[in-house]
């Protein structure tokens, strides 16, 4: 998906399917949603389904220079983005006479955004008070303040303050402090020893000091910060959390007094720091929180004593620069762009109305969100999606009765886990009010974002100590993605996936099933993979597994990690197992749940017949595998592999189907048929 700030908490993020940004495909008949014209026939499904379905697209399919992946979410993503853009433009041009507040707003601030002149005659200006703020820190107690004062615009730094639903008491919302700062992807790559990882530490270091250059420093002065800056981070980045370790919420959840938190970092002052931020009251010695990263907490307050004052300051000045160098002059967008592209593999960046459109969707996304969805989600789909739902959950329920390592004492808790999962469809019910947002069309498009995300910050921060809110969206309606949240135990997808190919109203069923159903199964399976099964039906961390299902389920999971581990994902990086585990139990799961859904959904009805010369089986798998369609650069898929949960699509697919019973009966493979050399591991749902 996109890059967005987080609508929940970064420690227990929402699980999502994360389609990554990646329309409307043309649907080669109202009853076939697949494209037989994608495939390579010559090759085995048995060994590589995901080269069956998608070969013939994969070896023809070319990579526009601005675009760093190719495929069906792309596709569904850019279809979105135009029904986006034509909102928006209306909204430009209507913005003097628009009746809607919101849309008013929307106008007013996407007009902002595309006004490039604008941004080259004010160069840094827009940013120029922020920097005046931090050239005027002349003590520890005034860059405490500081940081306050960035958290409560939006940009959280050295640590995320946040509310999370308490993970004991899951129905009230808490503070959560976590690690935050680092301007690499995430903590390893500035440890890790390879060629491309050493040329990418001196490529932050080269960004560094260029942006540094362009908010005025001399270049010796510059590239003495950028030096002093790489440090900095290095030293917060060794007592960081890697990847893998924040999958585990255990280890994310340390509740205790802000007293006690000030003894665990006693050179920050919290009650400064909460007050700067808009929350005094957060400061009383009595107020509990959860320090979700006490390590790196206790380490960036020692920095916050031993480094000295003008690093942290050059290290501030960078980060206010970079948080709105997208929408200062060319020269800082260009600056941003050369070095992000080494992660990425961009060869150009997205045309300017595709960029403000993005930024229109995490500014104002309900806003916008809501004309998107009367425009492409009527109330038919959702009444046919909450069938499929339905059924999806009634082969989980069946799935549970059938699993033979599960007591009946867990088995039970799991249903009741099941039965108390949320469902949201499509788009909220109650929509935002962005009332008390202030866009001012006389200003820039810098200055009204920072309004934005004010905003947003200080809704969210505001229910801390409150109770959770179960109506909200962490996703706004274009979004091509969906996720399962297991502090509140919801389902959620956005009008935006639910979209051809993933879902085609008049398909058949074996399609559908084999798409969006498999995208519901993966949100189903979240509550119960090695991270979700940990909370309980109300959302609350606490177990309810017996102690031996508790060793079968991590035996299980071991083979899970076991079979992804021996798949190379690009070059010789292979799928790291541990970091991929949650997201490949929800595919495998998802799949398998999906297909018992779809058996379920004809009540005892003959099956559809073959079409194309697919077997209704065929079609499933099939669809399946097409919605995993993409093709990605190799910078891109590398960063990926190093820090995203979710493993490349080719995997995604094939990895699914490797022990799937159902899925060599389709096409007759044989026993030994295997697309890795794991050995044949137990089903977990």
């Amino acid at each position: 998906m996109k890059s967005r700030r987080p609508l929940c908490p970064p420690a227990r993020l929402a699980v999502g399917l994360a389609l990554s940004v990646s329309a409307i495909l043309t649907v080669s008949s109202p009853a076939l949603a697949i494209q037989a014209g994608y495939m390579d026939r010559k090759a085995s499904p048995c060994g590589d389904l995901f080269r069956y379905a998608n070969g013939a697209w994969l070896d023809t399919v070319s990579m526009p220079a601005e675009y760093n992946r190719v495929g069906t979410g792309r596709e569904v993503f850019d279809k979105n983005q135009e029904v986006v853009h034509q909102v928006l433009e209306r909204a430009a041009a209507n913005a003097a006479t628009e009746k809607d507040p919101s849309l008013r707003k929307a106008g007013h601030l996407y007009a902002a955004l595309m006004d490039s002149a604008r941004a080259e005659r004010e160069g840094v200006a827009p940013i120029a008070p922020a920097l005046r703020e931090v050239d005027a820190i002349q003590n520890r107690a005034q860059l405490t303040a500081e940081f306050g004062r960035l958290t409560r615009n939006g940009i959280g730094i050295p640590v995320t303050l946040w509310p999370e639903p308490d993970p004991d008491h899951s129905s009230q919302n808490i503070a959560q402090i976590f690690q935050s700062g680092m301007g690499l992807p995430e903590r390893d790559y500035y440890f890790r020893s390879d060629s491309a990882s050493v040329a990418t530490r001196q490529a932050y270091v080269d960004y560094a000091r260029h942006m540094l250059e362009l908010l005025g420093q001399p270049p010796e002065r510059a590239r003495a910060d950028a030096d002093a800056v790489m440090h900095l981070e290095t030293a917060l980045a060794e007592s960081a959390l890697t990847r893998v370790q924040m999958r585990d919420p255990r280890t994310l959840y340390h509740r205790m007094t802000v007293k006690e938190l000030g003894a665990l970092a006693p050179q920050f002052d919290w009650g400064a720091y909460f007050t700067a931020a808009g929350l005094p009251a957060l400061g009383r010695a009595e107020v509990q929180l959860d320090a979700s990263t006490p390590a790196f907490t206790k380490r960036m307050a020692a920095l916050l004593e031993s480094e000295p004052l003008d690093t942290w300051k050059a290290w501030l000045r960078l980060n206010v620069a970079r948080r709105s160098a997208s929408w200062l002059s060319r020269d800082f967008f260009d600056t941003q762009f050369a070095f992000t592209s080494r992660l990425t593999g961009q060869k150009a960046p997205l045309p300017r109305w595709k960029r403000a459109a993005a930024a229109m969707d995490d500014a104002m996304g309900e806003a916008v969100g809501k004309a998107y969805a009367a425009a492409t989600f009527p109330p038919s789909s959702k009444k046919q999606m909450l069938v499929i739902v339905s059924n999806l959950r009634a082969a989980m329920a069946e799935r549970i009765a059938a699993a033979g390592w599960m007591s009946d004492a867990t088995k039970r808790q799991a249903r009741r886990k099941l039965e108390a999962i949320l469902l949201k469809i499509g788009y909220p019910d109650v929509w935002r009010d962005y009332g008390p947002l202030q866009i001012d069309p006389a200003s820039s498009a810098s200055e009204d974002l920072t309004r934005a995300e004010a905003f947003e910050t200080h809704r969210k921060l505001a229910q801390i100590g409150k109770p959770v809110d179960r109506t909200e969206w962490g996703m706004t309606p274009a979004t091509v993605n969906a996720y399962y949240n297991p502090q509140v135990n919801e389902i959620v997808f956005p009008a935006g996936i639910l979209q051809p190919p993933f879902f085609v109203p008049s398909d058949d069923g074996a399609s559908n099933y084999g798409a969006i159903g498999a995208v519901i199964g993966h949100e189903i399976t979240h509550g119960f993979d090695d991270e979700g099964r940990q909370y309980d039906a109300q959302g609350n961390l606490k177990s309810w597994w017996t102690p031996e299902d508790d060793r079968h389920f991590k035996a299980r999971a071991d083979a899970v990690v076991q079979q992804y581990n021996g798949y190379v994902a690009v070059d010789t990086l292979h799928v790291n197992g541990q970091l991929t585990l949650g997201e490949n139990i929800a595919d495998i799961g998802g799949l398998t749940i999906a297909y018992h859904a779809w058996k379920l959904s004809l009540k005892g009805k003959p099956e559809p017949p073959t079409i194309g010369g697919f077997t209704p089986d065929q079609r499933f798998f099939i669809a399946f595998a097409q919605s995993w369609r993409s093709k990605v650069r190799p910078e891109a898929l590398r960063t990926q592999v190093l820090t995203n949960p979710h493993s490349p699509a080719p995997w995604r697919a094939n990895g699914a189907v490797e022990d799937m019973p159902e899925f060599h009966r389709a096409f007759g493979c044989a026993e030994d048929a295997s697309t890795s050399t794991s050995k044949k591991r137990d089903t977990i749902w």
